[in-house]
């Protein structure tokens, strides 16, 4: 049997219904210890925080990075399998994939039904997880998300809706592989790209939504707050009202990297629009254009990259790949 070191840090699927119907966090996460999985792998289980995902922090994601990198070098694990409260699973799942240098695979699972709830769905995918990453065809692919019988890259994976236990999708590249009865099967390939390994966890970065008539004192608060970068969900293909970019000049004016992506649920930000606010002018002020991450995934990545000391150029790079 593969030997597997399972991580366990709270959420839906360590939780469980009380008697007026609300979601509680249980003194015993459900699914730790269970006799079901012990013929599916030698598993090894850690609790270093048993946190809801809304309270996960960039802290944490760096503790479980640390505590990933120490069990593999005093250890032989080929695999790892982390579960965890779904709101932010996504953020962790990029975190990861951005900042460790591993081969073997390395999957998040949780749930959107506690344990205790009639279709719950948290051991169905925890199962899962430790079938993908017992799986050959698992390693080298980068961290990824196992939910509702799919594989996603951790990249492009996103919750997307608020109660529907195939929330998980990949809006325009769809799931890696799927799960069946009796096979994990891969259908495309992600893109792995060169991790950064190390993490400021003082580094500041904001996030904000563009909409009509957004105004540019909004973006001034994160000069004057002192944050190190700052990510905007633009309009449509990358675009900014007028009203904004008085905030947007002071941010470039004071040397703090702004990058841009699209608060739409499909497509990438690019440079077209020529007009005060558009793509093109945008661009030639200085602004960062990802290629096809969200506003959480954004964060996080200036976050990696300020943290390895990349500068503008290098940046632009970056965010590209």
């Amino acid at each position: 049997m593969k030997k597997l070191l399972v991580i366990h840090t709270g959420g839906t699927i360590s939780m469980s219904e009380n008697s007026d119907g609300q979601v509680i966090t249980n003194e015993i996460n459900p699914v730790s210890g269970l006799a079901s999985v012990e013929s599916l792998a030698d598993i090894t289980e850690l609790n270093p925080f048993q946190v809801p995902s809304p309270h996960m922090t960039l802290h944490h994601m760096n503790t479980l990075r640390k505590l990933i990198i120490e069990q593999i070098n005093t250890d032989n694990y080929e695999g790892i399998v982390i579960t965890h409260g779904t709101d932010t699973l996504e953020e962790t799942a990029f975190f990861l994939d951005l900042t460790l240098n591993v081969s073997i695979p390395v999957i998040l699972t949780g749930a959107m039904r506690s344990s205790n709830e009639i279709g719950a769905d948290g051991l169905y995918n925890y199962i899962a997880a430790i079938r993908t990453a017992c799986d050959e065809q698992s390693k080298g692919k980068g961290v990824l998300v196992v939910f509702n019988d799919e594989i996603h890259s951790a990249m492009n994976v996103t919750k997307t809706h608020t109660s529907n236990t195939s929330t998980f999708q990949s809006p325009n590249y769809g799931p890696l592989g799927i799960i069946t009865k009796n096979t994990i099967y891969y259908h495309h390939l992600p893109v792995v790209n060169r991790p950064l390994v190390k993490v400021d966890e003082t580094v500041k970065v904001g996030l904000i939504t563009a909409h009509s008539d957004l105004d540019a004192e909004l973006l001034e608060f994160f000069m004057t707050h002192d944050y190190d970068g700052v990510v905007i969900e633009a309009l449509g293909q990358g675009n900014l009202p007028p009203s904004s970019l008085a905030g947007l000049d002071q941010l470039l004016a004071a040397d703090i990297p702004v990058v841009l992506v699209s608060r739409c649920f499909n497509g990438i930000v690019s440079n077209n629009y020529d007009y005060e606010g558009g793509g093109y002018e945008l661009e030639k002020k200085g602004v960062i254009f990802s290629n096809g991450l969200n506003g959480q995934k954004a964060r996080l990545k200036l976050i990696v990259g300020l943290s390895n000391h990349l500068k503008k150029e290098d940046l632009n790079t970056y965010f590209r790949k």
